[in-house]
């Protein structure tokens, strides 16, 4: 498994995440924002932390374009968790993507947010090849959620 990880800085960190945490709290979704809850796989506390949800073909997705960041390490022990859109809560399970099936998935979410996240996947973008896409899906945790109703 890869250990790729691209920390964010001090901007994104304090400034930008906080803004778009803020606004999906209060039910303003920012190009597909949410606020992912897990619980932390060590403490068990909840962990917070905005992301964009990715629909294809009807199934959602949770990309993780810094890569093996700590809520995916925390949603592969907790296998699912919340997404939060103001006082809207889904309960959900996870399942993680293969890297082999993973082409299609980074393509439409580099289509959508590549000028956001495009930075983290080396030149990759969303009219890349297969074998392009191929190479760096190690790099970049893609989850399947389902909802719990």
């Amino acid at each position: 498994m890869s250990t790729h990880v691209r920390k964010p800085g001090w901007f994104t960190v304090n400034v930008l995440n906080r803004l778009v945490a803020w606004l999906t709290r209060r039910g303003v979704s920012v190009w597909g924002s949410r606020v992912l809850a897990v619980r932390g796989r060590k403490s068990g506390q909840w962990r917070t932390t905005p992301v964009n949800l990715l629909t294809v073909d009807g199934e959602r997705y949770l990309v993780a374009p810094r890569g093996h960041v700590q809520w995916t390490q925390n949603m592969r022990a907790a296998g699912g968790g919340e997404l939060r859109l103001g006082k809207n809560v889904e309960v959900f399970t996870a399942a993680e993507v293969a890297d082999d099936d993973k082409p299609p998935l980074l393509r439409a979410y580099l289509k959508r947010w590549k000028a956001e996240v495009g930075v983290f996947f080396n030149g990759v973008g969303p009219a890349s090849s297969d074998d392009e896409l191929r190479r760096i899906a190690p790099d970049h945790p893609v989850f399947r959620i389902t909802v719990r109703s």
